[in-house]
């Protein structure tokens, strides 16, 4: 069986399997799009607080802005109390064509709340928070989870038979405990353990930077999909690469130009959907991203970090196309 292939979750049929990561201050309406345009087919939200939403906090909501280009899409809730993620699962039911709860997050301000991997501590909550949101909602839903709060923990193992049970449609595993925050390297054999204890689909995450890395997780786990997270920044190609490499078609290289028109036109349209002036700070981190491996680049760095607006910023990208290679 190819290694790419359609994914079914729950009542949604993909044409592929690699995904997006929901990642916190990144996956907004626009990186969604950019990363779309190069081959992702399911994106998420960033981690919506089921607290904030509940009280219908401005921020809270803004972060389920979406466009007809921006479908499927998996809007992912935070929360540690099951009734209130049920409320919110049924309040974004509009927005979404999949709803995934958090259980892996493991910065401190989500885990302070009892959210995130801190529920790994708890599996009667986590049982009690499926079912709940499994009789709210007849669209996909899926759960992220870390491997447990410790590094030794096996918590994963109930946590998948719990996600089956009780009605998830899939299992999303970042085999990284939460102590190990995003140090030492993920244990993709648990994603491949996780396969063989459940029937209903996988998906791995964790240390995917490349193509190559993608086709070896897909190959050494068997799991079903790929949910790419921090090897996305400033290479959206990851994803065209990836369905290149694993069709048995040459990869397309990534040129310096090609990476700064890919820059110009993700600041364009966050400059349509923020403003100039929202666009100009947030694409300053991904300008640094996108020069990744850019002879020169802590100084290029450096060069952007002093624009301060969107010409300024235009006129640095254009530098770095003239200086790069």
């Amino acid at each position: 069986m190819s290694l790419l292939r359609p994914l079914k979750i729950g009542s949604l049929t993909l044409p592929h399997n690699l995904l997006l990561a929901p990642l916190a201050g990144i996956t907004n309406h626009v990186f969604r799009l950019i990363c779309r345009q190069a081959g992702a087919c399911l994106a998420f939200t960033e981690m919506i607080s089921v607290n904030g939403m509940v009280r219908e906090g401005e921020k809270t909501l803004a972060l389920l802005s979406s466009s007809p280009d921006d479908r499927p899409l998996g809007v992912q809730l935070f929360g540690n109390a099951p009734e209130l993620l049920a409320q919110a699962a049924s309040m974004v039911k509009d927005n979404a064509d999949l709803i995934d709860i958090n259980m892996g997050c493991p910065v401190r301000k989500v885990v302070g709340t009892g959210a995130g991997s801190a529920l790994l501590q708890d599996t009667a909550r986590i049982a009690e928070i499926v079912r709940s949101v499994r009789r709210t909602t007849n669209l996909p839903l899926t759960i992220k989870i870390r491997s447990g709060w410790q590094c030794g923990d096996d918590t994963w193992q109930e946590v998948g038979r719990i996600a089956e049970a009780e009605g998830c449609d899939a299992i999303t595993l970042h085999p990284r405990s939460r102590a190990q925050m995003f140090n030492g390297q993920a244990d993709w054999q648990q994603i491949g353990q996780l396969k063989q204890l459940v029937k209903i689909p996988v998906i791995g995450s964790g240390d995917l930077f490349t193509p190559q890395d993608c086709r070896r997780m897909l190959s050494e786990t068997g799991c079903d999909g790929l949910m790419v997270a921090r090897g996305a920044l400033g290479n959206p190609w990851i994803f065209s690469q990836t369905c290149e490499l694993l069709e048995g078609r040459p990869v397309t290289p990534v040129s310096c130009a090609d990476r700064m028109a890919m820059a110009e036109q993700h600041l364009a349209l966050f400059t349509d959907y923020a403003g100039e002036s929202v666009a100009v700070r947030e694409m300053k981190k991904h300008l640094g991203w996108y020069i990744h491996g850019v002879p020169g680049a802590a100084a290029l760095r450096r060069t952007v970090n002093t624009a301060r607006n969107m010409n300024e910023l235009l006129d640095v990208i254009e530098q770095i196309r003239k200086t790069g290679v």
